[in-house]
C-alpha cells in the first residue's frame, strides 16, 4: 500500500503524488540501439494500492494493448488513489514482429524469474519483475488465444487464494477457472510471492474484438473500484456471477480434412453432440466430430483446414450447465448493449 508521502520510483525515475510519467525502462543494449520497455505510471494524490496492468507479454496478443489504451483515457483514472502502472507492450521486439515469441524463439512467459545477465528473454523477465511486479500489490495480465483460435472471455487465476478469487469474481468475465500454473510463468512467480494477479484471456492473436475489449476495460475498472483505487459504483446493480470451470478438455481432430463447425463460443454442448464435420474437399468422406461429454465451448479453431491431432474445441466442465450457458448469453448481450465504460466508438 502506497502512502501519499512515500517515495516511489521505477527505473530510477521518481513519480510524485498527482503526477503521471512515461518511462522507457532499460532492458539491454542491442547492436547500436537500446532496447527498452515503455511504461506509463499514473500516481494519485492520495495514498492507496499499487496495481500493474500489462499486455503483449506475447507479442501477437493485441487486445490487451487496446484495453490499456482505453483505460488510460478514462477521466476518472486521473483522480485515482494509489498508483497504476501500465505496461501496454511488455514484449516490444515480439510485438514489432507480430510474433508470440522473441527473435530467439523463447517464450517470455516461460522465462520468469529471469536474470540480469541472461538471455534477452531472461533480462526482459527480470526487469519486468524487479521494476514493475515487485512494486505492486495487485496485477492484471491481459492475454488472448492463439492465432486462429479465439477464446471466450475468461479469468484464469489461483482461485484457492481468497483475495485473488474475490477479485476474479468482481472482474465480471463470464467464466473463471483455477488454471494450472506453468513453470517459468508470471503467475508462478506472483503466486509464490502471494501477489494477487488475474490473467484475462479473450479473443485471438493478431485481432481486435470489441466485445472482448469492452469486457476487459470494464473488468479492470471493476477491480480498481473493489480495491479502493477508484470510487465505488453509484449504483449497486450486480452485473452477474461468473461460471466456475471445474476442469477443461480439448477435442482434437480424429482425421485431416476441411472442418465445418456447428457450435459457437460460449455455446452449451451435450454428450454425444456433433460439434462439426470433417470432410475431404471432394465430399466423398465425412467424419462427425462428437463431444464425449457435456460442457461449455470456451475456445475453438476458426480455420476450416485441419490436420489429424489439431486442437479444435476447448470445452469446460461446469456444474449446472444450463444456467452457465444463460450466464454467458447474459454477458454477451449486456456487453454489446450496455454503454461502454470509455467513450470510444465501437470497433467494427
Amino acid at each position: 500500500m502506497l502512502r501519499s508521502d512515500d517515495e516511489f520510483s521505477i527505473g530510477g525515475v521518481s513519480i510524485a503524488p498527482g503526477e503521471h510519467r512515461f518511462i522507457d525502462l532499460p532492458i539491454t543494449q542491442l547492436y547500436h540501439t537500446p532496447l527498452t520497455m515503455p511504461v506509463r505510471v499514473q500516481r494519485g494524490r492520495r495514498g492507496g494500492p499499487v496495481m500493474f496492468v500489462s499486455a503483449a507479454l506475447h507479442g501477437d496478443e493485441l487486445i490487451g494493448v487496446e484495453i490499456i489504451r482505453r483505460l488510460l483515457s478514462l477521466k476518472h483514472v486521473r483522480s485515482l488513489r494509489g498508483c497504476l502502472i501500465a505496461v501496454p507492450i511488455v514484449n516490444v521486439q515480439a510485438f514489432l514482429m507480430q510474433s508470440r515469441y522473441l527473435p530467439d524463439r523463447r517464450d517470455l512467459n516461460r522465462s520468469f524469474p529471469g536474470s540480469e545477465t541472461g538471455s534477452l528473454a531472461a533480462r526482459m523477465a527480470h526487469a519486468f519483475l524487479k521494476e514493475i511486479v515487485e512494486r505492486a500489490d495487485y496485477g492484471i495480465d491481459l492475454h488472448t488465444g492463439a492465432v486462429h483460435r479465439p477464446n471466450l472471455p475468461q479469468i484464469r487465476a489461483d482461485l484457492t487464494h481468497a483475495e485473488t478469487r474475490r477479485l476474479a469474481e468482481v472482474f465480471g468475465a463470464p467464466l473463471m477457472m483455477n488454471a494450472p500454473i506453468r513453470p517459468g510463468s508470471l503467475r508462478e512467480y506472483t503466486s509464490n510471492k502471494q501477489i494477487p494477479v488475474l490473467l484475462y484471456e479473450s479473443g485471438e492473436a493478431l485481432r481486435y474484438d470489441e466485445l472482448c475489449i469492452r469486457a476487459g476495460v470494464r473488468g479492470v475498472v471493476n477491480v480498481m473500484r473493489e480495491i479502493g483505487m477508484l470510487p465505488p459504483r453509484k449504483s449497486s446493480r450486480h452485473f452477474m456471477d461468473p461460471v466456475v470451470a471445474q476442469s477443461t478438455f480439448w477435442l482434437r481432430a480424429p482425421s485431416s480434412g476441411i472442418l465445418r463447425t456447428t457450435v459457437a463460443l460460449g455455446e452449451r454442448v451435450k454428450a454425444n453432440q456433433v460439434l462439426g464435420v470433417i470432410a475431404d474437399p471432394y465430399g466423398q468422406e465425412e467424419m462427425p466430430l462428437v463431444s464425449p461429454e457435456p460442457g461449455l465451448v470456451i475456445g475453438r479453431t476458426s480455420l476450416p483446414p485441419v490436420n489429424e491431432g489439431d486442437a479444435l474445441f476447448h470445452i469446460a466442465r461446469v456444474e449446472h450447465l444450463h444456467e452457465a450457458a444463460e450466464t454467458v448469453e447474459k454477458f454477451q448481450t449486456a456487453t454489446e448493449t450496455l454503454p461502454s465504460v470509455s467513450e470510444e466508438p465501437p470497433l467494427t
